[in-house]
């Protein structure tokens, strides 16, 4: 393929994403939540004193990490028109772990590995296109040195 050729199509393909494609900054967007040491203080830093509901999400991580550098952890959820979902933990210095921007009609299921210095909680919030706010907390506990026991 000729170079000419292949930037026309490449042209073509970049016309045909949406220009309104965004996502929220909220490292700028929310400074407090990402210096919070405490996971409530984080959670009010960007949703403010809106109520959460334990319901409607699932964490999937190991019940005794190995090793606590590299612990794999899924969320999920089947709440339509989601705006936002958002990781917290307990156990290192900064609650904030990961805030997701769901897109329109998108499907909550992301995975992200994490590192935890020690045992704690891990809490899911999803945001709903209502301002609703439902959550899971999930108990982890980190192995030190890396021995399961």
């Amino acid at each position: 393929m000729n170079r000419r050729k292949f930037l026309g199509l490449g042209l073509a393909a970049a016309a045909l994403v949406p220009a309104a494609l965004n996502a929220t900054d909220f490292r700028t967007e929310k400074p407090d939540m990402w210096k919070a040491e405490k996971m409530e203080d984080a959670i009010k830093a960007i949703y403010g004193d809106a109520k959460v509901t334990e319901d409607k999400v699932s964490i999937k991580a190991p019940k005794l990490a190995e090793n606590g550098g590299a612990i794999p952890v899924f969320v999920k959820s089947d709440i339509e028109g989601a705006k936002t979902v958002a990781l917290f933990q307990d156990a290192n210095p900064r609650s904030a772990v990961a805030v997701w921007t769901v897109p329109e009609n998108g499907i909550i299921d992301y995975g992200i590995k994490i590192k935890m210095r020690k045992t704690g909680k891990l809490t899911a919030i999803v945001e709903d296109k209502d301002g609703n706010l439902f959550s899971k907390v999930l108990p982890v506990e980190v192995s030190i040195g890396g021995c399961g026991g």
